[in-house]
């Protein structure tokens, strides 16, 4: 049986319920993360967040749970619909990073935004190169 780290007491009562039978259902499997990865369609690291509440896990997730653990699916779906309701978006996670999916994209808008900016200096640059050389040529 795994050794689960304590669940926040931010984490609204539906998500803490959902993940608690989530565990509880691995662990009756008694399959390890990289073992339920290779039966299910999720990654060893999906598994990790979805365990650890760093990320809310999808309900195709538990419905593959349910199947490799010979699970009441429609018990657990009815408890993750509970949980999507509630579930804390942007809570940080266990290693203290913030989990925000809004915030992924307003980064890589900054990211694609200060290198349209580095390649329009340098294009400036050039042409007022370009600029300074062609009169001193036709002189």
């Amino acid at each position: 049986m795994t050794r689960w780290r304590p669940l926040p007491d931010i984490l609204p009562r539906e998500a803490r319920h959902l993940v608690e039978q989530l565990r509880a259902l691995k662990d009756r499997t008694g399959l390890s993360l990289a073992e339920l990865a290779r039966r299910t369609a999720y990654s060893k690291s999906s598994w990790q967040r979805y365990l650890s509440r760093a990320k809310q896990p999808p309900r195709g997730a538990v419905q593959a749970l349910c199947r490799v653990a010979g699970a009441d699916q429609a018990r657990l779906l009815a408890l993750w619909d509970m949980a999507d309701q509630t579930w804390p978006r942007g809570l940080p996670d266990p290693a203290g990073q913030a989990v925000d999916a809004a915030a992924r994209p307003a980064a890589e808008y900054r990211r694609w935004r200060a290198a349209a900016l580095v390649s329009f200096a340098v294009i400036a640059v050039l042409l007022a190169g370009l600029l300074w050389v062609l009169p001193a040529r036709s002189g």
